[in-house]
């Protein structure tokens, strides 16, 4: 089976792969369930949104700049669904980077 991937920008899919962030808040409730690829957009907040948010996440080890983007960053598993709410766990981060083949669209897209 195909896994679909989920487009969010940095530094929310880094947050996501060490575990600090495990909800994805979105305009709509989704009924997909189960591992999906996450996918570090090419999208940027302002330099003072992404240093607020390096600082909420606790990220210190590295620089916004520096994070991933463009490429598939690892896998979660997508438990649950509260209207806005998309809860995810069991982050693993990808052992190599690949950008997708397919055209990443700003929610679900198939990478490959």
């Amino acid at each position: 089976m195909k896994l679909r991937a989920l487009s969010i920008r940095q530094p929310h899919a880094e947050a996501i792969m060490r575990g600090g962030k495990t909800t994805e808040y979105r305009k709509r409730l989704t009924k997909i369930r189960g591992r999906v690829y996450i996918y570090a957009s090419l999208g940027r907040y302002s330099t003072a949104e992404e240093a607020e948010l390096m600082a909420k996440y606790g990220i210190e080890d590295v620089s916004c700049d520096d994070l991933a983007r463009g490429v598939i960053v690892g896998t979660v598993d997508l438990y649950d669904c509260d209207g806005g709410e998309w809860y995810v766990r069991n982050a693993e981060r990808a052992t190599r980077l690949r950008k997708p083949k397919n055209q990443p669209q700003p929610i679900w897209f198939n990478p490959f």
